[in-house]
């Protein structure tokens, strides 16, 4: 019997499978995890830059647009690649011995509103710009 899937499969060199797609999540380097950290840059920025995502780094400002947070905004405090998390300013609860503790939150559930860029960041804008 034919799998109903296999029609819409355009490149074989790309598994489909939930079990390896799921190994290579879990397995992925710190390099492949930051690509896979991307996160959606608002309306202005991508009519500025023509890009559409871009990995998350520290200090960048995020929007949260999902979940319990959705419509907060604040600086991101780190990256935790371990994770698949970022911590976000002002984004904090408070432990039962009364210290405070970052939430983490999807980078997929955010979106960039302001960009920290040094000329690394400013490469990779123009490498990925659409209209060139």
């Amino acid at each position: 019997r034919e799998d109903p899937f296999s029609k819409m499969k355009f490149n074989t060199a790309v598994t489909g499978s939930r079990r390896k797609q799921r190994k290579a999540h879990f397995t992925a380097n710190p390099n492949e995890r930051r690509r896979i950290m991307s996160c959606g840059l608002s309306k202005d920025l991508f009519n500025k830059h023509n890009v559409g995502t871009v990995p998350i780094r520290k200090d960048d400002e995020v929007r949260v647009m999902r979940g319990t947070f959705k419509g907060r905004e604040g600086k991101v405090v780190r990256v935790h690649r371990a994770k698949y998390v970022i911590h976000i300013e002002k984004i904090t609860k408070e432990k039962s011995n009364g210290a405070t503790a970052f939430i983490g939150i999807q980078p997929s559930n955010c979106q960039v509103i302001k960009l920290k860029l040094d000329k690394d960041r400013k490469a990779l804008l123009e490498r990925r710009d659409r209209t060139q």
